[in-house]
């Protein structure tokens, strides 16, 4: 489960930029094409924390919907499936948006 690293990378993140603050709250944004279960992170958010200055605090996670391009045939979609394929039936596109991992915030106490 990668969720669990990428998670304790986060907490590490957080710590190191804030040090000892106390941390009220952590808004994460995870693309649904990241290949990140958000799931998976709220589980291990409470376990990772403890010990540290986010120890209680509360996770909020936005899940922004996949965009692509096709480059054949240029029509912009939607898209929250990794299989990446246009309705004309070309796999050549670009994403646009949808991988994306990042801190948003963090609210201190």
């Amino acid at each position: 489960m990668h969720e669990m690293s990428i998670t304790q990378s986060v907490v590490d993140a957080i710590v190191s930029r804030l040090g000892s603050q106390a941390v009220r709250s952590v808004r994460l944004e995870i693309g649904r094409l990241s290949g990140v279960v958000p799931d998976s992170v709220r589980f291990c958010f409470d376990v990772v924390c403890a010990g540290t200055s986010l120890q209680g605090a509360e996770l909020e996670i936005d899940e922004p919907p996949g965009r692509a391009a096709c480059r054949d045939c240029g029509v912009e979609f939607g898209i929250d499936d990794p299989i990446l394929l246009c309705a004309c039936g070309s796999a050549n596109v670009e994403v646009l948006a949808g991988r994306q991992l990042r801190i948003k915030s963090v609210e201190v106490v």
